[in-house]
């Protein structure tokens, strides 16, 4: 019994492997574009739609949804990072209950891979919005000894991020193939099912906790914003009424 896809290797030339890792990524990236260029290739207008785009319709629109009410804004601009997080984890969970497919989540590659990418579009979204210098000033709150402390904030969300996933992915399927062991004949379906809701637990779980921290970047820009025109006009003359 393997622990991680990445002791899967199918071909290894010196220090270069081709592992389940990597096989079973780039799957999982073939089925989601797949899927979507099938179900994008023929949308239609009104009331009579497919049922493949009534589908993804519904699930964008759920996807909307939970970014506006986490971030209090416009979800269009979040759409594209934390859809792609859920449906990618949510993916490769999906196809885990194929015999013979490793989840490639179940690796610690993949899941620094996925935190490091969360790491990178939290100061990127609020450099966008707010400017480098600005935004490289809020570590600074609410004194300037809090930046160390910041920064290593930081760095050790990513690799709680990471390692949650690793962590619950990895157990969860790794109780299935045990349980599957004992019991081979009477409960196989069902361990399949609990370790396919495993999967989609932690897909939700890691897209909000993504989003709860772009929220948590992009909320002192919106809060000085609101903040700055008040103390513009207080500075400025009274109005008469």
């Amino acid at each position: 019994m393997e622990l991680s896809p990445d002791a899967v290797v199918y071909w290894q030339w010196g220090f270069v492997k081709l592992n389940a890792t990597l096989v079973f990524t780039w799957a999982t990236m073939a089925v989601l574009v797949g899927c979507s260029w099938l179900i994008t290739r023929r949308i239609r207008g009104g009331v009579a739609v497919l049922s493949g785009q009534a589908f993804l319709e519904m699930l964008l629109e759920q996807i909307r949804d939970q970014i506006r009410d986490a971030t209090q804004d416009e979800p269009d601009k979040y759409l594209p990072v934390i859809g792609t997080l859920f449906l990618f984890i949510a993916t490769a969970s999906l196809l885990g209950v194929v015999p013979g497919v490793h989840v490639p989540t179940a690796s610690l590659s993949t899941t620094s891979a996925l935190a490091l990418l969360v790491f990178i579009v939290v100061p990127a979204y609020g450099i966008e919005a707010k400017g480098f210098k600005r935004y490289l000033a809020s570590y600074t709150r609410p004194t300037v000894f809090m930046l160390p402390f910041n920064m290593i904030g930081e760095v050790s969300r990513t690799v709680a991020l990471s390692v949650r996933l690793f962590g619950n992915m990895m157990s969860g399927h790794l109780i299935v193939a045990v349980l599957l062991t004992i019991v081979p004949i009477l409960f196989p379906a069902l361990l399949q099912a609990f370790g396919l809701l495993i999967g989609f637990i932690q897909a939700y779980v890691f897209a909000i906790l993504a989003l709860v921290y772009i929220a948590s970047g992009t909320r002192v820009i919106r809060e000085e914003r609101t903040e700055g025109p008040e103390e513009g006009r207080e500075e400025g003359p009274p109005q008469a009424s």
